[in-house]
């Protein structure tokens, strides 16, 4: 499995900006899909999981309430709507998946850079 994130970007504190997650390759084998970010010199958070063929999520609890998983089925292609932004927010945030319902994710993009600033 492949997975390419796009849609990062520079955006004020408020803002927003909308995360995708295009996967490519042995599809099928996907369970659960997530977003994680890492913010400089810290260890990597997990921000939102999403069920691939259900309709589970599962938030962090700095991003409840602000942000939104969801995914395209027939596009393979997963979503992370990121509303009223903070500083704290930076960083860069990793598209990841795996092929068991619980467990470590298996699959992961290379990332891209989200700044919010103040």
């Amino acid at each position: 499995v492949q997975l390419a994130e796009s849609g990062g970007g520079l955006v004020q504190t408020g803002g927003s900006l909308r995360l995708s997650c295009v996967a490519s390759g042995r599809f099928h084998d996907i369970w659960n899909m997530g977003w994680f970010r890492q913010a400089s010199g810290k260890e990597r958070e997990f921000v939102a999981g999403i069920s691939w063929f259900g309709h589970t999520t599962d938030y962090g609890d700095s991003v409840k309430d602000r942000f939104t998983i969801s995914r395209d089925n027939a596009r393979n292609t997963l979503f992370l709507q990121m509303r009223s932004l903070k500083p704290e927010d930076t960083g860069v945030y990793y598209c990841a998946a795996r092929g068991t319902p619980t467990g470590d994710y298996n699959y992961w993009g290379q990332g891209t850079q989200v700044t919010v600033s103040s």
